[in-house]
């Protein structure tokens, strides 16, 4: 029993249903755990986007760096097989989702997230990702 307690404080969040992000999750996930450079986040992007996939790949890996940069403290990541979702992917999820529809509610997610108040850069590198996405034919929704 201890250890399902564990897992679901851990993990509380099921995998989003929308499959545009699962890919932008399983990038973030592959960037946060093998870096910017991830071959497999590259390839990913690619096979998804096909040729028009440099604009998404670059957008995320900027995205991922302002992260990393302006956090407080560690941003919480599963590894890219698991079948949930740590609070903070799934918060980061909800910003790339509403950031058009509902700007107020995710500066507080990230400003939460980051653990800092000025998150105006960081916000823009991720309305750019959901941009990027949704320009292509694939809009992230949770």
């Amino acid at each position: 029993m201890a250890e399902t307690t564990t897992l679901s404080a851990t993990l509380p969040h099921m995998l989003p249903a929308c499959p545009h992000a699962r890919i932008a999750l399983f990038a973030v996930r592959r960037m946060g755990a093998h870096g910017l450079a991830d071959a497999r986040a590259a390839h990913t992007l690619l096979t998804v986007f096909g040729q028009d996939f440099r604009r998404p790949l670059l957008l995320l890996r900027t995205l991922m760096a302002d992260l990393a940069a302006h956090a407080s403290g560690q941003i919480a990541i599963a590894p890219c097989c698991c079948a949930r979702m740590t609070a903070a992917e799934a918060a980061l999820l909800t910003i790339l989702a509403q950031i058009e529809t509902a700007p107020d509610k995710v500066r507080y997610l990230m400003s939460d997230l980051l653990g800092v108040r000025r998150v105006d850069g960081v916000l823009a590198s991720a309305a750019a990702v959901s941009a990027a996405f949704a320009d292509e034919g694939r809009p992230i929704s949770c």
